[in-house]
Order: C-alpha cells, then structure tokens, then sequence
C-alpha cells in the first residue's frame, strides 16, 4: 500500500492542491461583491465601480479604514471621506456596530483597516466584516474571521509536509522506535506548556504587525495574486513565519489560533534536538537536551507570540539535523556523490526557507557547512567542498522562489528591505546605561542573564566536557553556538535573546551534555544517577516557570537577582514588549465611570491599551487633567505623575512593575 501511495504521490498532492483552490475560488466571495452597487454620483472618480453597505465594528476605539488602489478611488465611511491613489487610510474613533461605508473605486481596488488593537500595515477588510444593508439592518456572521480561508490554507500546509515526508520515508523508517516516541513525547510536553494560558501576559508589540501580513499573505496565495502590490505589506521582513502563522490568523479576529500554531513549530524545533543529541551524544542525552528547551522561560516566551522566533527555532533544528546526517550510509561511488549533493542542495532549501522566515537566519548556512565538513570522511572532503555550492544555489532559488515581492527585481526589493530595517532602535537599559548602540557581548550578557541558575551550572559542566573530549561534537555544539552570535556585528543589537535563539538550544544540547558528563563521574550505578539529576532539572525549571508564569518574556536567572533587581539597577529590559498592559487597562475599564478622562501617554506601546470605548472620547494628554492615569515600564521611561494621584493598581512580573495605574480625585 505505502509503496504504491509512493509512486503516485507525485501526482496525488498536486491533485489536492488543484482540488482544494478551486473550492476556495468557488465558495469565496469578494468584500466589494457582498457590498451594494449603487448608481455613481456626479464626483466619483471615473472609470469606477460604486458601491455601499455596512462594515462591523465589533471593538469601539481607534480603527484605520481606508483603501488600496492602483487607480483613483473614494471612500465614504462613517460621513468622513477619502481620496486617493495607492494606499489610503485615515484614523477615526467609532463605537461598536455597524456604520456606514460607500466605496467608489476601479475593479481590483481592495478596503482594508486596522482594528482596534492593530497598528502598522493594515490588514484586508474581510467578507465577513461587510454586509451590503445599511447600518440599522445589518447582520453579520463572526465578523473579521475567514474560517474557511484558514482551513484550505492549513490543509495546503499539511499536504505540502505529508508529501516532504511520503518522498523521504525510507530514511523516516531507518530511525528507530525509541527515537520517535522520545521526539514525540517532547513535543507533546512542549506544546502543552505552551498552550497554557495562552496570551496570559497580554498582546506584544509586533504581533500585530505580523498577524495582520499573514493574513494578507495568506489572502493573496489563495487567491493566486503574485502582483508586487501584494506583497508589501511588512515588506522589511520575508514571507514565509507570516504565511505559516497566517493560517491561524484567518481562523478568528484574534491571536489565539495564530499564537498556538506559533507554539506548534517552536515545539517541534524543541524536540529535534533527540535526534541531534543522540547523533552528538547518545539518545538518554537528547532526549534531556529537548526537555530542557522545552522548560526554558524564552523558549516558552517566544513560543506564545506571533514572531518571527518560532520558526526560527525550528529552521535551526531542522538545518542541524540534516546536516548532521548528509553523510549517512554513503559509500565512495559516483552513485554516493549524487546522493550528497542532493542532500546538500535540500539542506539549502531549509537554509532558504530560514532566511525566507528571518534575514539574519542566513547564518544557519555557515552553521550547516562546518557540520558536513567536520562529520566529512576524508575520502569524501573533496566531494563535499564541491557540493556546496550546490546548497548556496538551493538556498537561493528558495529564498527568492517563496517571496514574489523578489520575482520583478530582487536586488530593489531586498535594498529596501535592509533599508526600512536600518533605522536606530528604541533607547534600552543595559548595564547601568541607556543606550541604542550596546557592546558587542549584548547578546552573550543576556544569554547568561535569562538562563536559570540550575541549567547554567549544567552548562559550564558541557563547557568542561568538551574541553577535555575536544571531539567533532565539542566542534559543531561550539559553531552552533558561536555562528548565531556573528549577528552582534549587525546594527541589530535589541531584545534580549530575540535574535540569537538557536544560542539557547544549543546551551540546552551542552547542559544536557554536562549533565550526562557529571553523572558518569558521580555514581557507580550511572543511569540512576543521570535519571536522578535529569529529575531534578526538569522539576527545577517547572517550578521556574509556574513562579514566573505568564510573564516568561521578563525572566531573569537567580544569579542576577530575578526580574526585580535587574529593573531597579537598570542592567536589562523590563517591561519592553508590552507584556502586562492589558491587565492595567482592564483595571480601568472595570472602575472608571461613564467617559472619565484617562492618560495614556505614558504607555508606549499606546496601540495595545484597548479602553473601553467612552473611554477614547474623553482622553487627555496632560495627567494634571485626567482622573485615571496609566504608566508602562515605570523603571526605565519616567511618567510626570501629580503629586495627588495615588497608585491604585500595579502589574508585577518576579519583582519588576510591569505597569501601573494611578487614579485622581475620590
């Protein structure tokens, strides 16, 4: 049966593709088609199509609406009008419900917004956020989800990987039993770990941003739209995390499907590493390797967000693992050469497919070459040199092949990218100072700083290890650790271990080792000793993570005093994402009367407080005039706060105040 399944499987999965975009052409209504065609008035843009209905307002507050158009176009929405050619968009404060749109623009033209909650580049205005009644009649079924969208484009996912593994099942099939219930079980644990409390810290700075492309992205793939007007939204950052947790964002008008797939692909990069600890070590090693990735509070943390952070764990995982076996079961035959340079040009799509989900991810590249050189036997080095640039050319194809914002012209396409990415960043707390600019060890101080104390301990331990064994897996776990650091060279030295977080698998590979490395010396009977200390680690960072819960973006090791010190002493960020916003806020919204006047200017990140919607009618900008005020980050941005406000509600992560909420008058 499975051989069979084999040699048709090459036509199967393209008949599913077929099927399932010809059933998303059928049942897919256009916004503008479910709107109400209406005569043109006399200052219509000419050449354009009129139209009117109802757009659903499910959250009161600020919305961006607005239009796309490559030609002139008018919209009437709410009584405020727009024109324009391009993208067009203006912010009004509008109460939940239905108001009033009228939508005068040529064929192609497309509305699009950003809801309450939602900021950057805005998101297409879906079908189910648009009736073709007036505002008094109209109805509207789960306004801003797509489900249907959602579903075909995670059905086109799971044949794509069904596939990648129906073409590679006979080496799926050489791994023993023990590995995949190993690999499995972890990925089970991690997931549910993350899938607790899911978004309990509240809405980060960037979700947005990214949701909001993604499902873009995924609008535009479905529909079979490569135009370059496409796919500029977040055009600094490549395609491919948005697509992936894209799906998630079409499935309701919410983070929550999109932040559970983003657990999803964290998990799985978290479970990789038992194979590639059984490869560098032994299987017991691996298996200690994953649960300690899985158990990390920045893992967990960057597995719960809608980033660029997850995928980038898995690509990581993904790469190491190939690499480490391009040269499994390869004799010295012109047969064994091609078979390695097909290897070698697959790890180059995973390598595409990384830097097509994080430009700095390019560094997987370097990574993957040591690896296949160092595990190269000498009769084969001169073939694997020549081999790879084959990988350079698989990386790529891939890279420019997923991105159709690179089709007309790659080279201006990626000049503007690192161009809009080239801007200074926010100033940030680091070491006692304030900068923009920090050190070159930024990275590796944070790395030490946000590793729990016990995982630490175990990680020295690794470091002894592979000074005294100085074997290949001494070498490539140094080169998995060093190579993602070369990022420091980069103007991109920002957010803790954001951009480094392959370093943090491979300090849970060497903890792992240097566990396995002091249990061989502390007890005759070595594997109770290993299962013994192995408990006690895994129990450890349980009981890290149930302290600190949700807040995971803001730990600290025991080393450097927790959350609490490192705020106060101004040496790290706190309070930097926007983690614990929506719990201040909701404070408000609970005890603050009909349109009381409320500060939010000493929030940064404004677009995440989601007040109640009287509540935006009555803001003021000087706290001297306000009856509710509310501080982010009060340890690193002062706030003038009047002397006669009182502090009636704060926000704590392990010591750190979060944020904070003061209240004038009775």
């Amino acid at each position: 049966m499975i051989g069979r399944l084999g040699r048709w499987w090459g036509v199967i999965p393209i008949a599913i593709a077929v099927g399932l975009f010809a059933l998303r052409a059928c049942v897919h209504t256009d916004p503008r088609e479910r709107l109400r065609s209406v005569a043109s008035a006399v200052d219509d843009p000419p050449g354009t199509i009129a139209q009117e209905g109802s757009l659903a307002i499910v959250r009161g507050g600020p919305v961006i609406v607005g239009f796309q158009s490559a030609g002139p176009a008018r919209l009437t929405v709410n009584g405020r009008e727009l024109r324009g050619t391009g993208v067009i968009k203006e912010r009004l404060v509008v109460r939940s419900g239905a108001i009033a749109i009228r939508f005068a623009a040529p064929a192609g033209a497309r509305l699009v917004w950003s809801p309450v909650g939602r900021r950057g580049d805005p998101e297409y205005v879906p079908t189910s956020s648009v009736s073709p009644d007036p505002p008094g009649l109209a109805r509207f079924d789960r306004p801003g989800a797509t489900p249907v969208d959602g579903v075909i484009a995670l059905l086109l996912l799971v044949t794509l990987v069904a596939s990648i593994l129906v073409i590679a099942r006979g080496r799926l099939a050489r791994v023993p039993r023990s590995t995949w219930l190993a690999t499995g079980a972890v990925f089970a644990v991690a997931v549910i770990v993350r899938w607790i409390d899911l978004g309990g810290f509240g809405q980060t700075w960037d979700e947005d941003v990214n949701w909001a492309a993604g499902r873009n992205y995924v609008t535009n793939l479905l529909a079979l739209d490569f135009s370059q007007a496409a796919w500029t939204w977040n055009y600094e950052h490549p395609p491919v995390m948005k697509l992936l947790d894209g799906i998630g964002a079409q499935l309701a008008d919410g983070f929550g499907p999109a932040r559970a797939l983003s657990a999803i692909w964290i998990s799985l990069g978290c479970a990789l590493l038992v194979p590639i600890g059984k490869r560098l070590y032994t299987l017991r090693v691996g298996v200690l390797a994953a649960a300690i990735a899985a158990l990390l509070p920045p893992l967990v943390a960057h597995g719960q967000i809608v980033g660029h952070e997850s995928p980038t764990v898995l690509w990581w995982s993904l790469g190491t693992l190939l690499a480490l076996c391009a040269h499994d079961g390869l004799d010295d035959n012109p047969a064994a050469r091609r078979t390695l340079w097909a290897r070698l040009a697959v790890i180059g799509v995973v390598v595409g497919i990384a830097i097509a989900s994080r430009f700095v991810n390019g560094l997987l590249g370097p990574l993957c070459v040591v690896i296949v050189i160092v595990n190269a036997p000498a009769s084969r080095l001169r073939t694997t040199v020549l081999g790879i640039p084959l990988m350079v050319v698989g990386t790529l194809v891939t890279f420019v092949a997923v991105w159709p914002r690179l089709w007309g012209n790659p080279f201006a396409a990626m000049s503007l990218s690192l161009a809009k990415l080239s801007a200074p960043h926010a100033l940030e707390p680091f070491l006692g100072a304030t900068t923009n600019h920090p050190p070159g060890y930024y990275f590796l101080a944070y790395l030490v700083a946000t590793l729990p104390v016990g995982a630490l301990v175990l990680v020295l331990a690794g470091i002894v290890r592979a000074g005294i064994e100085r074997s290949r897996s001494a070498l490539i776990l140094a080169a998995w650790f060093v190579i993602p650091l070369a990022v420091a060279a980069s103007p991109v030295r920002q957010d803790g271990v954001r951009y480094v977080m392959p370093c943090v698998t491979a300090l849970a590979m060497c903890a792992a080792g240097g566990l396995d490395f002091v249990a061989v010396r502390l007890a005759r009977r070595f594997a109770r000793a290993f299962v013994a200390l192995s408990a006690a680690i895994v129990l450890y960072l349980g009981i890290t993570l149930v302290r600190v819960h949700p807040y995971y973006l803001d730990y600290f090791g025991e080393h450097v005093g927790g959350a609490g010190t490192v705020a106060s002493r101004h040496w790290f960020e706190t309070a930097w994402w926007g983690e614990g916003v929506d719990r201040a806020v909701a404070y408000v919204n609970q005890h603050a009367a009909p349109a009381a006047k409320v500060h939010r200017e000493c929030v940064e990140v404004a677009h995440l407080a989601w007040f109640r919607e009287d509540l935006w009618s009555s803001m003021v900008r000087v706290p001297q005039e306000a009856t509710w005020i509310v501080v982010y980050a009060p340890a690193r941005r002062a706030c003038p706060v009047p002397p006669d406000a009182r502090k009636v509600f704060a926000v704590d992560a392990d010591g750190a105040v979060l944020a904070e909420v003061y209240r004038r008058g009775n």
